[in-house]
């Protein structure tokens, strides 16, 4: 990757981020008026804030993106077997959701049961797999499964702030950039790398 790509897709993926959250902010805002970003209701300072946190979550989108290469990269060296590193994501994707749904309803029990807090995960899982037969059809078969790890359990994991409230406007503030970033940079990372000799 040079270093123009790199740009690329660092400013493609920032204001991607930033709009994705102005839209989101601003839905959130007109609909529960006791939405305010850092505890600021002035529509004017909030635009400027919801841009500003856009910024900040597409930047965590990168370097969870980035983590997720060089993790990718060092455990293909470890683990030989293609179909022992594709069953380890698919066990990690797994538990991820589980997780997600069973820790946040054994952390903040009495405002839902299992099942209410199962939805974010469920959303997350189809989002996850749509986006991975996506990408398996940009490229080949050998991509769903890394991008189904990557659209689910690095994303449950870049979301970790949002999600330790038990609030349902913070971690659709934060899931929606995220989901919108990390999808972008999966799916345009094959037409950054690839060699025009080729």
């Amino acid at each position: 990757m040079t270093l123009r790509k790199w740009f690329h897709l660092f400013w493609t993926t920032l204001v991607l981020g930033m709009v994705v959250s102005l839209v989101i902010g601003l839905i959130l805002q007109y609909s529960d008026q006791e939405f305010s970003v850092m505890g600021l209701s002035a529509v004017g300072f909030n635009v400027m804030n919801m841009l500003l946190g856009g910024a900040t979550i597409s930047v965590l989108s990168q370097m969870g993106f980035f983590a997720y290469l060089i993790v990718r990269f060092i455990a293909a060296g470890i683990i030989r077997s293609k179909k022992v590193w594709d069953l380890l994501q698919l066990t990690v994707v797994i538990v991820a959701l589980f997780d997600l749904a069973y820790l946040r309803s054994t952390n903040f029990e009495g405002s839902g049961t299992f099942i209410s807090y199962s939805i974010l995960p469920l959303i997350i899982l189809i989002i996850s797999l749509g986006v991975a037969y996506w990408k398996m059809k940009l490229t080949n078969r050998n991509a769903f499964i890394p991008t189904l790890f990557f659209m689910s359990a690095v994303t449950i994991l870049e979301a970790v702030p949002a999600l330790k409230l038990d609030n349902a406007a913070s971690s659709f503030f934060m899931l929606a950039p995220l989901l919108v970033c990390n999808a972008w940079q999966i799916l345009i990372l094959h037409k950054i790398l690839e060699n025009k000799k080729s």
